[in-house]
């Protein structure tokens, strides 16, 4: 029995929710080898016909998020017919909130991407992240939701992004060592959060950078010895931390967290902030 499966992702939207369904579970088989085929976009009978063929071409299980009935049902019969299994990945959530809120669905693609406040506040939080990356703009501090500290590639940036994709206004500011403690964050009106990192990786991280900048022809530090040094980035993280723990502010170590359990632990640590405002404001 073969290890190696085609996989069809088969959405009348981005396919993002299938994409991020296939990463949650293939990552619980080691050894299986997935040859993925997104279909995004899928919305009328032509479109659908290609993907058929597609999954005839190479047979495998089709995982899917189709709502309009017809394309649903036509998907259906020709796994059917071509002996592949066919899994709407949907159905036991909409089902269950059908049953909750006694309404039926209404089968409309790519709702959830209509042009409504929340996708506005996501634009607006990621122009945010670009206006106030890696310690530009201090004034603008005060509208943040969350300020992420840390020194140089402690993954401030892209989790910032990341934040900002959810609605999230995410301001970064470098700890430098060799510079005054960051301004306007002595009383800050939102949640400050550290980030670090295992020397070493840090390290690592680091001479990727480098590398990158010497083969674009860009600008090399002119202290690039001690960026990388492992007594020196030690005594940078230390220095970090301690300041971080003096102001009171939570740190987390990303050493071994993608950027998504990154984020994650930040909407919480922002979540546990606002409760200890609200339980304070409500002892006043």
């Amino acid at each position: 029995m073969t290890n190696r499966i085609n996989l069809h992702l088969v959405s009348d939207a981005t396919g993002e929710t299938l994409n991020s369904i296939a990463r949650a579970t293939v990552a619980q088989f080691e050894h299986a080898r997935i040859v993925h085929h997104r279909w995004s976009l899928i919305r009328t009978r032509f479109q659908l016909h290609r993907v058929i063929e597609g999954i005839e071409a190479e047979p495998g299980p089709v995982l899917s998020t189709l709502v309009e009935k017809g394309l649903r049902a036509e998907l259906e019969t020709a796994c059917q017919r071509l002996g592949v299994s066919v899994v709407h990945v949907l159905d036991p959530v909409l089902a269950l909130l059908q049953e909750q809120f006694g309404e039926t669905m209404m089968s409309r693609p790519g709702r959830q991407y209509v042009l409504d406040a929340d996708y506005f506040r996501r634009i607006d939080a990621i122009h945010y992240v670009l206006a106030h990356d890696d310690g530009q703009s201090q004034a603008g501090l005060a509208e943040a939701d969350v300020i992420l500290v840390g020194v140089s590639r402690s993954s401030k940036t892209p989790t910032s992004f990341y934040l900002a994709n959810r609605g999230i206004k995410a301001a970064n500011v470098p700890l430098v060592p060799s510079l005054p403690d960051p301004p306007g964050l002595e009383t800050p009106p939102s949640p400050v959060i550290g980030l670090t990192l295992d020397a070493e990786a840090l390290i690592e991280i680091r001479r990727h950078r480098l590398r990158m900048l010497g083969a674009g022809g860009g600008p090399m530090r002119h202290d690039s010895g001690e960026y990388v040094d492992l007594e020196t980035v030690k005594a940078e993280l230390l220095w970090a931390r301690r300041l971080c723990v003096r102001r009171g502010w939570p740190v987390i170590d990303v050493t071994r967290r993608s950027i998504e359990e990154t984020a994650a632990t930040v909407l919480q640590l922002m979540e546990a902030w606002h409760e200890r405002r609200r339980k304070a404001a409500e002892a006043l």
